[in-house]
C-alpha cells in the first residue's frame, strides 16, 4: 500500500514518555507479527514478565530545602510525586531500561523543579550551590548514554531540573533567517512554532519526537537530515546559559575572531558546565516540496564510495544513508517490516527538501553521479517508507526486550580511509563477547551510514543477542569491547549519542590527558561546588 503523502510539517502533539518504555504510551506493544518469525528462528522467544512498579525511594531533602526551591519557583512547581519522579529517572537506553526492569531505581531525583524562565534557573542554581544539591537539567529524557544519572554521593541530594514549562518561541529574524527558542521546546513544538512563521529547523534525531532544542544543543545531536540542514551545533549562533557563577550570553555576530568560540564549550556540555536557557538557531524556509527515494549497491563498500563522491563533490542530498548488507536483509529501514523481503545488496535512501526547481535540479544531479557509479534506482517507495517509520526503531527495541532479546545501538565517527578498519573491528568486538567463547550464541550487528562529511562519516551499529539470564552484563562488556575497538582505531567514542557516564571513561583516550585537564578547569571556574550534573562528562 502506497504511503500518504508526507508532511510538511510536524505535528505539534507531544506527551510524557512511557515511565518504563521508549515514546508514547499509546504506542507500546507487543512484537508485531511481521518480525516475530524472525526473532523466533534467530534468538528463540523468551517472554519476560512486565516490569512491575518499583517503589521509588523516599526523598532526602529537608523541609527548609524544599522551602527554599519553592521560593525560586513558586510551590506548584516543585514536585515530589513517585509518579513525576519516576518519569525523571535516567534515560531511555536499554541499559536504563535494564536496570528499571529488574527493580532499580536508585537514580530516581529526590525533587522535580520546574522553572519558568531564565531568572528561576539561575535561582534553583543558587539554592542548589547553598545547600549543596547535585542538578540535572532535564529536558526530554532520551539520553542513551547515562546523561541523566548524576552521582549522588557527597550531596544533600539530586534535584531535576525540568525544563518542560521553558517553551516560548521568543523572537524570529526573517532577514537574518535566525529564531530563538527555548530550551523546553520538544522538536515537534519548536517545527510547529516556526512551521507557522513559514520557516524550518530541520533537526531529525531519531529521538525527535521527545527530544529538545536545549537537549540538541546540550549534546552536539545530529539529526537524519543533517546532511542537508546540518548538525545542531552548525545551526546554533548563540546561547544564553544561566551557571552557578552567573549568565553567560554567547554568540553576537555570524562569525567572529574575536577568540576561541566559547560557544563550543557549552554545545555538547551536557548540563555539567551551566544550563542553556536560550537557544538562537539559523533556520530555512518550510520546504515546499519532499522527496525520498531508494537506491541499490551491490556493496556496502561500493555504496560508501558514491557517498564519500557526493559529500567531497558539494552535491549531498537533504538526506543520505547507506545499510550494510546485514541491516539491508533485515529491512530495519522499515521496523514494521522486520525480516520482509529483500533482494541483497545494501539499501541507501536519498531524500531532497526544498523549492521544487531546487529539488528537481539536485535529484537529477545526485542521480547522474550515483547512476554513474554502478547505482541502481528503487523509485520512491523505500525512501517513503524509510520517513514514515524514522522514529519508530526504539519501540521495536522494548519489544524485543519483552521477549529476551538483547537490543542495543552504539555509533562512531572516523575518516574515509579508515571506515573499513573501524567497520571490521566493532563488528568483530561485539560479536566476540556478545556469540560466547564457543560462538554458538546467535549474534546480529547491523549497521549503517548515518551521517557523511567531505572527510568521513558516522557509523551507526544495532546489536540484537539473547539476553540470557544476565543481559546488562553482557550488553556493558560488549560495550566495553566495542569502545575498545574504537579507540584502537583512533575514531570518536560517540558522534551524536554523546558523553554522559557512558562513555566518559573513553573520552581521555580521545582528547588526552591535557584536554581532560581544561575541561576540569572550565567545570571548576563555571560550576566551583560541582553542583550541575556531577559525573557526567567530565573524567
Amino acid at each position: 500500500m502506497t504511503p500518504p503523502p508526507l508532511p510538511v510539517a510536524p505535528t505539534a502533539a507531544v506527551g510524557e514518555m512511557h515511565p518504563s518504555r521508549w515514546g508514547d504510551p499509546a504506542r507500546a506493544a507487543a512484537l508485531p507479527d511481521s518480525a516475530r518469525g524472525l526473532v523466533e528462528a534467530v534468538f528463540g522467544l523468551d517472554q519476560r514478565p512486565a516490569a512491575a512498579d518499583v517503589v521509588v525511594p523516599p526523598s532526602a531533602l529537608a523541609a527548609e530545602v524544599l522551602d527554599a526551591l519553592r521560593g525560586a519557583v513558586g510551590a506548584d512547581h516543585v514536585l515530589l510525586d513517585d509518579a513525576t519522579r519516576r518519569l525523571r529517572t535516567r534515560g531511555k537506553s536499554t541499559p536504563d531500561l535494564l536496570r528499571q526492569r529488574a527493580g532499580d531505581l536508585g537514580d530516581a531525583p529526590d525533587v522535580v523543579v520546574r522553572p519558568g524562565d531564565h531568572e528561576q534557573v539561575a535561582a534553583v542554581l543558587a539554592v542548589a550551590v547553598a545547600h549543596h544539591l547535585a542538578v540535572v537539567p532535564f529536558g526530554g529524557g532520551t539520553s542513551v548514554t547515562g546523561g541523566l544519572a548524576a552521582r549522588r554521593e557527597g550531596y544533600a541530594g539530586v534535584v531535576s531540573l525540568d525544563l518542560v514549562r521553558m517553551k516560548r518561541l521568543l523572537a524570529v529574524d526573517h532577514t537574518s533567517m535566525t529564531a530563538t527558542l527555548e530550551p523546553g521546546l520538544r522538536g515537534p513544538e519548536a517545527e510547529a512554532l516556526l512551521a507557522a512563521e513559514g520557516l524550518v529547523l530541520g533537526h531529525y534525531p531519531q529521538s525527535f519526537e521527545h527530544a529538545t532544542i536545549g537537549g540538541f544543543a546540550a549534546t552536539r545531536s545530529s539529526g537524519q537530515s543533517s546532511a542537508g540542514y546540518g548538525r545542531f551545533d552548525a545551526l546554533v549562533v548563540g546561547l544564553r546559559v544561566a551557571t552557578p557563577r552567573g549568565e553567560l550570553r554567547l554568540g553576537s555576530a555570524p562569525a567572529s575572531a574575536a577568540g576561541p568560540d566559547l560557544r563550543q564549550l557549552l554545545l555538547g556540555s551536557e548540563g555539567a558546565f551551566g544550563v542553556i536557557t536560550e537557544v538562537t538557531v539559523r533556520v530555512r524556509r518550510l520546504p515546499a516540496e519532499k522527496v525520498y527515494e531508494g537506491w541499490r549497491w551491490t556493496s556496502f563498500e561500493e555504496g560508501a564510495t558514491a557517498m564519500r563522491t557526493l559529500a567531497q563533490a558539494g552535491l549531498l542530498p537533504t538526506v543520505l544513508r547507506l545499510s550494510d548488507e546485514h541491516e539491508t536483509a533485515i529491512n530495519l529501514a522499515r521496523p514494521d517490516h522486520l525480516g520482509g523481503p529483500d533482494a541483497g545488496g545494501c539499501l541507501m535512501i536519498v531524500g531532497h527538501e526544498g523549492e521544487p526547481e531546487q529539488v528537481a535540479a539536485r535529484r537529477g544531479a545526485v542521480a547522474a553521479v550515483l547512476a554513474g557509479l554502478g547505482g541502481t534506482p528503487l523509485g520512491e517507495e523505500p525512501g517513503r517508507a524509510w520517513a514514515h517509520g524514522r522514529f519508530d526503531a526504539p519501540y521495536l527495541r522494548d519489544s524485543m526486550l519483552d521477549v529476551g532479546v538483547l537490543v542495543e545501538t552504539l555509533e562512531t565517527a572516523t575518516f574515509w580511509s579508515r571506515v573499513p578498519e573501524l567497520y571490521d573491528a566493532v563488528r568483530a568486538a561485539l560479536t566476540g563477547v556478545l556469540a560466547g567463547e564457543d560462538g554458538a550464541s546467535p549474534v546480529l550487528v547491523l549497521c549503517h551510514i548515518s551521517h557523511v562529511y567531505e572527510t568521513g562519516c558516522s557509523l551507526y551499529f544495532t546489536v540484537a543477542a539473547a539476553g540470557g539470564d544476565r543481559p546488562l552484563e553482557r550488553w556493558l562488556a560488549a560495550k566495553a569491547a566495542a569502545g575498545q575497538a574504537i579507540t584502537a582505531v583512533g575514531a570518536t567514542i560517540t558522534h551524536h549519542h554523546a558523553v554522559g557516564t557512558d562513555h566518559r571513561d573513553w573520552l581521555p583516550a580521545e582528547i588526552g590527558e591535557l584536554g581532560v585537564s581544561v575541561l576540569r578547569a572550565v567545570k571548576a571556574d563555571l560550576d566551583p561546588t560541582g553542583i550541575l550534573n556531577p559525573g557526567v562528562l567530565v573524567p
